[in-house]
């Protein structure tokens, strides 16, 4: 059977409803138990779920609904993490960043139940979502671990344990998030031996989504990342790797951002068509997967479903056009 062909995704996190917004504070102030939080974050994920199926994406995310930052909730629910006060990560946004006071374990799955209730409301498949373990030691202090890259390794100890429960659980497709690797990019063969790690000997198909860095001092030796897929925001760039491309092959499936996450703007469908066709220039439509540049979380829910309606309706329109359907 042949592969399919520009297949529909999104990268990861959804905007939170007011409600569940309004109910975390409320659990802060004692006003609300967790157990009546947890129904609303069930609503929450169910109605990104029905979104998602109503635009028509191929493969689903369950939306975050769940999770604050993403480095902090995994930290959360593990041994051997403290949380700090607040800290700032960029603008006016602050995340309480973790702390490894000792060696990092995880007692439980922290993402298989609710991997498990998203993929149950739908047939479609949903992605299982991690952090990386690059990005949760770059976005963590280390109080205990003799230097960096041990700090690194072990957290991709602890993430191969959080992959394989989900590859176990029937997941069929397994992200790592490492927006972190793009600071530091002089880093990368510990990135390549951490997520060598994180996905060995995974049945499931994995990718990691990566993004806002100047990837072409690394280009094309991050094709030697284990896994199959690798996103990249590409729209909020200008897509100034495709020429790279053009004298280095990409051989990997492609995460491609075709929609700016960091603009108010809805893009058109003939924009969203020129990029994907951009991509084809240089990549089969089999090795192509159309996605925003990021998780949505930072734009509004009715400019989310919009940018993701442009990226079923371009896609569509591409697929007709090159005789794809």
């Amino acid at each position: 059977m042949s592969k399919a062909a520009l297949l529909t995704t999104s990268v990861g996190s959804f905007p939170k409803p007011a409600y569940l917004t309004q109910a975390r504070n409320r659990v802060a102030a004692g006003k609300m138990t967790n157990e009546e939080l947890l129904e609303l974050e069930r609503r929450a994920t169910r109605e990104w779920i029905e979104a998602q199926e109503e635009i028509g994406l191929d493969i689903l995310v369950d939306g975050e609904m769940y999770r604050g930052d993403m480095a902090t909730y995994f930290a959360e629910n593990m041994e051997g993490f403290a949380i700090s006060g607040l800290v700032r990560s960029y603008g006016n946004r602050y995340y309480r960043k973790p702390v490894a006071v000792a060696e990092v374990r995880r007692p439980e799955a922290i993402t298989v139940d609710w991997w498990r209730f998203a993929q149950g409301l739908t047939g479609k498949p949903v992605k299982g979502m991690l952090t990386g373990p690059y990005t949760m030691a770059d976005w963590s202090f280390n109080d205990h671990y003799k230097d960096r890259e041990a700090f690194i390794l072990a957290m991709a100890e602890v993430i191969h344990e959080e992959a394989k429960d989900l590859d176990d659980a029937g997941c069929k497709y397994i992200q790592v998030d490492e927006p972190a690797f793009s600071t530091r990019l002089d880093e990368i063969e510990v990135f390549i031996k951490a997520m060598g790690i994180v996905t060995q000997g995974l049945k499931a198909y994995t990718l990691t989504h990566i993004c806002y860095g100047d990837f072409s001092q690394v280009y094309p030796h991050m094709l030697d990342i284990p896994v199959d897929q690798i996103d990249l925001e590409l729209a909020n760039s200008g897509y100034d790797l495709i020429d790279l491309f053009r004298k280095h092959p990409f051989t990997k499936d492609i995460g491609l951002g075709v929609v700016d996450v960091h603009t108010h703007v809805t893009e058109t469908v003939e924009q969203v068509k020129a990029n994907i066709y951009r991509a084809l220039e240089v990549m089969r439509p089999e090795q192509v997967y159309v996605d925003p540049d990021c998780g949505l979380k930072t734009r509004t829910a009715e400019e989310s479903i919009a940018k993701l309606r442009v990226i079923r309706q371009a896609t569509d329109e591409v697929k007709r056009e090159l005789g794809l359907e």
